[in-house]
């Protein structure tokens, strides 16, 4: 690393778990993050900042006035633009070291498929169950691990579903398909600092397990209550029915 890339990631490369060699890891890193709506901003945001070479952003939606409560990576002047455009653009201003790649439309599992020969992780910022069952059982078969979140009114919940992990559950195994329950924000609502706080949590446990340090959320699920700022984390089992990764 360069001297400016040494001062840019001192407070990181302090860390006995990051080190120099730990950032270099980070650099060579390539990260697809799907969906930079309200979780895939602060997401995205702080992989880059954390330094992390090569990020993928995949979104078909264009920026709306009604997004910028809570959509960070988007400004005012952003309006009317596609939103993984207007997200690369903010990315670039924060590290012009990190290479960021934009998809501007919809990924089919054949386009993921081909995506995730060169992704080390894949973030699951997404709004619906379609996409998310896509994406679980496309990384799923590649091998490559996911780091889930959702954000609705005032909770909010992070995963990880992880198919390195023996006995690791899926996304299936969380949800069922077929599930009745999806919300989403334009129907339901949102409080705006939720979703940073979400993809927040996500951003941090894709730099563990990038750096391969602590432990990551496979086969748990937490919970954020924020009306009453209150944690929780559940265990999840794989299901032995599960479609996906079942025995």
């Amino acid at each position: 690393m360069e001297d400016e890339e040494l001062l840019r990631y001192s407070r990181q490369i302090m860390l006995p778990d990051v080190d120099v060699a730990g950032q270099e890891t980070l650099g060579g890193a390539h990260v697809l993050i799907v969906g930079v709506g309200g979780l895939g901003s602060p997401a995205a945001l702080y992989l880059a900042a954390a330094g992390v070479g090569r990020l993928t952003l995949c979104d078909d939606d264009t920026v709306d006035l009604s997004n910028l409560q809570r959509q960070v990576a988007h400004g005012t002047a952003d309006i009317g633009t596609n939103k993984a455009i207007s997200a690369a653009a903010s990315l670039r201003e924060i590290n012009p070291h990190t290479r960021v790649e934009t998809v501007e439309t919809r990924l089919d599992a054949a386009a993921l498929a081909t995506l995730l020969q060169t992704v080390d992780l894949v973030l699951d910022c997404t709004d619906n169950f379609n996409a998310r069952y896509d994406i679980n059982d496309t990384c799923w078969a590649a091998g490559v691990p996911v780091v889930s979140g959702a954000a609705i009114r005032w909770e909010g919940q992070v995963a990880v579903f992880d198919p390195r992990e023996p006995d690791a559950p899926c996304y299936r195994c969380l949800y069922a398909e077929g599930n009745d329950q999806a919300l989403n924000c334009a129907e339901n609502g949102v409080i705006a600092p939720l979703v940073g706080i979400i993809g927040t949590c996500q951003a941090l446990e894709a730099l563990k397990l990038l750096l391969g340090t602590g432990e990551s959320l496979a086969g748990r699920v937490i919970y954020f209550d924020g009306k009453y700022a209150e944690w929780r984390s559940l265990k999840l089992q794989r299901r032995p029915d599960c479609p996906i990764c079942g025995g």
